[in-house]
């Protein structure tokens, strides 16, 4: 093959034999022309003759190819007919007949998809490349395919056009590149692994199931591209009744996020337990996330549903909006009052609260389900609102429909997580397991009386059992004396059902909460407290909005 006659236009060709023009030496420095310009450069009259080495410029091209290591070969003419292969690729995969078509020749270029390249190579006129394709020895290869072209007039068909178009095929081991970069990627996904293990770990394995709702929730880490973040929600009942719910996002990605969301999700649960208003664990947790790590911010949504309001009162640090749709589809926003994030510090929380009469739906959500790069957040909440307006059936249903509408996909590019909560609106004999009675408590000590005797009343119209009867009418009593004598005006007394416990609880004005202790054989009071911890299966007490406290105990119900 005479390669004087063909020309290929490699990637920095021109740029090269322009620099070898410019940085020509003079023909008293060139050394006789045998030795390259950098060598002849370094010879002084001293130095032995240079031993008769030809430069690059004047080896014959074949030659040139026949020395490099990558592989090389030459196909000619539409059918892609070899023209040559040089010593590379003769080690690499055999001798090859020259002159048959390419996908006779090297069936070894089928593998890596070369093929189709070769024709989009002589249509186009311009180089293609395939980065690290595995070829049949096991090994990888970067492919280069440039157009080359047939010079002077051998190449002219008879026509007058030509048929001298070619593609010089150029292959770069890329092996170890190739396996180290798979073994980074090994390395990333493992650690991904790692990180969503920790992750799911954190999160609850089992939601609580209150009394008066019907929760669901998912969470969908973010791609392979895309370290896993520090997203996280909890369900906590809190007794008396009353459910905490929470969702936050630790900013970040990484074990190091996942560490964090859980220390905070266990001192949410801690702060809970206190049975606090949600600005006051929203503020014991600021101080917390700064002292974990000073570095990391978290958003937070702390709210808490009480039946007997039919309110969701909360407080946030830096969230998204609760979402709330009534029976009608109708979806409203709870804008604020929303704080900075968490571990900002100087900042004192409010709380707020939007209704959830029976028959709506809660939504609680991070800000992967709403933020995309080309658009405004808020555009993400409407269209989040809009789904949850059409969106029916169970939470977990709900949960899925939202999903589904925010377009999150296994590779979307940041963690999801959502938390739907139903406030069910039961009727008929549903309706008849869960009940409510109050009394206000006036006139002194005998209040006492009339309670018990109004509680009496209440449990026998509820139809249970003897021993349950007489249980709930000795822990009633004690509440109220307790109150009447610890306590101050307005006081109430309120009797509740469920399906699965009854509910006793007394309010009075005055904020001191009362503790159990050990009563002396010789003191007159302090067994009320025990006593009640002793018959009920819980009680406990917290303070109330605008001053005063609640005290209350429960009981479970025997399943018929």
């Amino acid at each position: 093959m005479n390669f004087t006659r063909w020309s290929a236009r490699l990637p920095g060709t021109q740029r090269r034999a322009a620099a070898r023009t410019d940085t020509a030496l003079s023909p008293d420095r060139r050394a006789d022309g045998s030795v390259p310009a950098a060598r002849a450069e370094q010879l002084t009259d001293e130095d032995p003759p240079a031993p008769d080495v030809p430069s690059v410029d004047e080896l014959p091209v074949r030659d040139v190819l026949d020395r490099v290591p990558a592989l090389v070969a030459l196909l000619h003419g539409p059918e892609h007919r070899l023209a040559y292969v040089n010593d590379a690729y003769v080690s690499a995969f055999g001798r090859r007949d020259l002159g048959a078509r390419a996908s006779d020749a090297l069936p070894e270029l089928d593998e890596p998809g070369l093929f189709p390249l070769l024709d989009q190579v002589q249509r186009s006129g311009r180089p293609r490349t395939l980065k690290s394709r595995k070829a049949p020895d096991g090994r990888s290869y970067t492919f280069t395919c440039t157009p080359v072209t047939e010079t002077g007039d051998e190449g002219r068909d008879g026509r007058g056009g030509r048929d001298d178009r070619g593609v010089l095929v150029f292959a770069t081991d890329v092996t170890d590149h190739a396996e180290a970069a798979g073994r980074l990627r090994a390395s990333e996904r493992s650690q991904r692994e790692t990180a969503v293990t920790l992750q799911r770990s954190l999160l609850p394995q089992k939601l609580e199931e209150p009394d008066d709702l019907r929760v669901a929730a998912t969470y969908h880490p973010g791609g392979t591209e895309a370290a896993v973040g520090g997203d996280w929600y909890d369900v906590i009942t809190l007794g008396g009744g009353r459910t905490a719910l929470v969702i936050g996002d630790v900013m970040g990605r990484g074990v190091r996020a996942a560490a964090v969301m859980g220390q905070l999700r266990t001192a949410v649960r801690a702060y809970a337990r206190l049975d606090l208003p949600p600005h006051e664990v929203l503020q014991l947790l600021d101080g917390l996330a700064a002292e974990i790590d000073a570095n990391q911010i978290a958003t937070c949504v702390y709210a808490i549903h009480d039946p007997n309001e039919g309110r969701l009162v909360y407080a946030s640090a830096g969230h998204l909006p609760i979402l709330v749709r009534d029976e009608n589809g109708t979806v409203q926003r709870a804008d604020e009052p929303t704080g900075p994030p968490l571990g900002t510090g100087g900042w004192l929380h409010t709380s707020g609260s939007i209704a959830l009469p029976p028959g709506s739906t809660a939504v609680l959500y991070t800000d992967g389900l709403v933020e995309r790069r080309d658009e405004d957040l808020d555009e993400g909440i409407a269209a989040l609102e809009r789904a949850l307006s059409g969106a029916g059936g169970t939470p977990q249903v709900v949960c899925d429909r939202l999903i589904r509408s925010a377009g999150v996909t296994p590779d979307h590019d940041d963690d999801v997580a959502v938390l739907v909560l139903q406030h069910p609106a039961r009727r008929g004999a549903e309706a008849e397991l869960f009940r409510n009675a109050a009394l206000e408590l006036l006139g002194g000590v005998e209040a006492a009386p009339r309670a018990r005797a109004f509680a009496s009343g209440v449990l026998t119209s509820w139809r249970f059992p003897t021993d349950l009867h007489d249980l709930g009418v000795l822990a009633t009593s004690e509440l109220v004396a307790n109150s009447l004598q610890h306590g101050i005006p307005p006081m109430r007394l309120r009797l509740r059902r469920t399906d699965r416990r009854l509910i006793i609880e007394v309010t009075d004005g005055d904020d001191h909460l009362p503790r159990r202790r050990r009563a002396e054989p010789g003191d007159e009071s302090g067994r009320g407290i025990a006593i009640v911890a002793t018959i009920a299966t819980n009680w406990g007490s917290r303070r109330t909005p605008g001053g005063g406290k609640a005290v209350w105990c429960e009981f479970v119900l025997q399943k018929p």
